[in-house]
């Protein structure tokens, strides 16, 4: 199954049904009056989270979602059956967004959270409404109004406590696997991983979290470089930034330019997510020379001014992973805590996404605009002969 994380759709609501024109008329009853009954309301169309998926591919085969009418109202005071409304069901970190107003209608983050993106139309009224003590036989009746219709643009953002970010090749995948049971792709060349990854490292019985796994970043990507700002957004939904470095580079580059390069193309980005906890990751640290590795720590201080926690680790033989893993559980669950005690932190948190979410959605747009007018045409941030690769795979242990 391939990994789709946007989609365009349209939806529409069911039209109100139409009230009625009726008088009664029976045996030995003369004059009997109006009996006209209402139309019934038109469906509504709800966008429902649902943990069981994890990519938007079905909407590139189905992009038209209708929600059934209201049936018109009948003689004898029958009022019409209500449309019933639909429901379209999402993977759990899918942001809602109208296309024509960019007006961010949702952010579905849990499971049966339910949304209504098209308010069906409202019923139309049969004549008996209209009968008065000066209008005994009124023949004035209304018509169901329209459902809205909305052209909605689905973006899905991979869900995770934990979020790997560096260049290719740093290491990100090798981690990912040296502490979780998932298996993603792993070579000795750049870009293997082409799609994002999750998996759930296990500390111990009712005690995990979440890691995911984002495709490299390089130099420009938040202007559409490499695999430009296609996956630059999942980071947004992580609630800790892992910034994986490689200690010893084989290219005998420099990891301290190698990290700035990759901290000013998060802040082009957004500058809410560059500001996002980060912690200095330092792979494969069993191949430098441990007087290396600490000048190498002091450099990070000195000349990018990070003073953050540092982890050297060795991703491909489990050092120093075990340490990392428990102090990001700690860290996890103390925010986890804040969420439900301290008001202030959860409306913080808040905020904070929703400013990030809006600066994400500006940069991504801007570099859309800027794309489509040099090459003449609409600029599209992912192929449709993409790779064939699995979408986003949880492993649980």
């Amino acid at each position: 199954m391939k990994f789709v994380d946007e989609a365009e759709i349209t939806v529409e609501a069911g039209r109100g049904g139409n009230g009625c024109l009726s008088f009664r008329r029976e045996k030995y009853i003369p004059r009997g009056g109006p009996d006209g009954g209402d139309g019934g309301d038109g469906g509504s169309v709800y966008l429902v989270g649902d943990s069981n998926l994890n990519t938007l591919v079905d909407f590139r085969f189905q992009r038209r979602y209708i929600a059934q009418a209201g049936q018109g109202g009948m003689g004898a005071n029958c009022t019409g059956r209500a449309g019933d409304d639909l429901e379209v069901r999402v993977p759990i970190g899918t942001s809602i967004v109208d296309k024509y107003t960019e007006e961010l209608i949702a952010d579905i983050s849990g499971h049966g959270q339910r949304v209504t993106v098209a308010k069906g139309g409202f019923h139309g009224l049969g004549n008996t409404r209209f009968k008065s003590s000066t209008n005994r036989a009124p023949t004035k009746h209304t018509k169901g109004t329209d459902g809205e219709v909305r052209t909605l643009q689905l973006q899905l953002k991979v869900i995770a406590d934990a979020g790997l970010l560096g260049l290719p090749n740093a290491g990100k995948s090798t981690l990912l696997r040296a502490v979780s049971a998932a298996r993603p792709k792993v070579a000795d060349y750049p870009f293997t991983t082409l799609v994002p990854g999750l998996g759930v490292v296990r500390i111990e019985m009712e005690r995990s979290f979440v890691m995911a796994d984002i495709p490299g970043v390089i130099e420009g990507a938040s202007e559409g470089a490499g695999l430009g700002f296609r996956f630059l957004k999942h980071l947004s939904r992580t609630r800790l930034l892992l910034h994986v470095v490689d200690a010893v580079p084989l290219d005998e580059s420099d990891p301290v330019v190698q990290a700035k390069a990759i901290v000013d193309e998060l802040a082009g980005f957004s500058a809410t997510l560059a500001q996002k906890e980060r912690w200095l990751v330092l792979n494969k640290s069993d191949m430098a020379d441990p007087e290396a590795l600490a000048e190498l720590k002091q450099r990070f201080v000195d000349e990018l001014g990070w003073d953050i926690p540092m982890y050297p680790i060795a991703a491909i033989n489990g050092e120093g992973c075990k340490q990392l893993c428990h102090d990001i559980m700690r860290s996890v669950e103390e925010h986890r805590r804040l969420l439900v005690d301290d008001e202030a932190y959860r409306d913080a948190e808040r905020e904070r996404d929703r400013l990030m979410e809006f600066e994400i959605r500006r940069s991504i747009e801007q570099t859309r605009k800027r794309r489509a007018v040099d090459d003449g045409d609409d600029f599209d941030d992912f192929d449709e002969d993409d790779d064939d690769d699995d979408g986003v795979t949880v492993v649980y242990e």
